[in-house]
This record gives C-alpha cells, structure tokens and sequence, in this order.
C-alpha cells in the first residue's frame, strides 16, 4: 500500500520563535485531495540526569497550556543548526548547574506526529561536575531530586505526567 501524501501547495498561517504554523494540501493514496495543519519545530532535548547516589535531577516548573505546575526531566529546544548533545550539555547546566561529563542518547521520540514535526532527543547522563545554572529570560525552576526508584513510582502513580520525563524514566530504567 502507498502511504505517501504528495503536498500541492503549502502556506504559512503563522511564523513565530518557537514554532511556524502551515497548512498544507496534499494529494492521497487514492488521487483525492486533503489538508494537513503542520506545526513546524526545530525539536528538543531532554536529559535524564542520575547522580551517584542513584538520585534523579528533576525540574518543577508552571507550564501555562495546563495551568498547572509540571514535573519534568531537564530538557529545552533545539537552536537552528544546533547539533542535539550539544544542546542537552547547554540545557542541562542552564536549568540544573550540572555539566555533563557523559551523555549517551536513549532515543529519539516524535511527540505529536500527527500534526508536528518535532523530533525530541532524549539523553542519559551519570557523571556530572557542579556548575553555576543560567535560566532563560522568563524562566522559573525548581530543582528538585528524587530517588531514581520514586521517581518510577511517581510515573505509575500518574503524578509524573509529561511525555518526555515519563519515556526518559522508563527507557533509563534498563539502565540503572
């Protein structure tokens, strides 16, 4: 079976920081004619941090489209050009302190395919050297630690609900 969806036409209904908004017509299997809206987004890391007391680096932080405060693994978006270990070396000290001295990636997750581009890579890190953070205009963190083995019960009792924390914990679980 063919799945591939040709585009006839593409237009930007919104370009902004973040992320581009298009809407695209592409033609079907059968020869009809459909649209799809596109999120475009340059994609993010995430890092799951373990530090030697077997403690996982966790950040709190308000997150408007829930109007609530999230728990989440340290993580941030991807510079155009920006080569993935990189950033989640950067994103890691500004939202932690922690510089990493090794980063291996886990894997590589798409979010929201069915209506976003994004690709977000999700990085183990175990050895770390202390450092000074360096937030982003806007930002506001709490930092906290957990027992890596709480952590995982955070995530089956549902009070770990972002998808990148909850994949990262999971996938790190083989590991530790």
């Amino acid at each position: 079976m063919n799945f591939k969806e040709d585009t006839i036409e593409s237009n930007y209904i919104y370009k902004g920081k973040i992320i581009n908004v298009r809407k695209d017509k592409v033609e079907l299997y059968n020869g009809k004619t459909s649209y799809r809206e596109i999120v475009e987004h340059n994609g993010g890391v995430a890092i799951v941090a373990i530090t030697k007391q077997k403690e996982i680096i966790l950040v709190k932080q308000y997150r408007k489209p829930f109007e609530e405060v999230i728990i989440e693994i340290p993580a941030g978006k991807l510079e155009k050009g920006e080569k993935p270990d990189y950033c989640a070396a950067r994103e890691l000290q500004e939202e932690t302190g922690y510089i990493p001295k090794d980063l291996k990636l886990l894997t590589i997750l798409y979010p929201s395919p069915g209506f976003s581009n994004e690709k977000l890579y999700i990085f183990y890190c175990s050895e770390m050297d202390i450092g000074h953070t360096n937030f982003d205009e806007g930002e506001n963190i709490e930092l906290i630690t957990k027992p890596f083995d709480e952590a995982v019960n955070m995530v089956y009792r549902g009070e770990i609900k972002d998808a990148k924390t909850v994949a990262g914990i999971l996938f790190a679980k083989f590991l530790i």
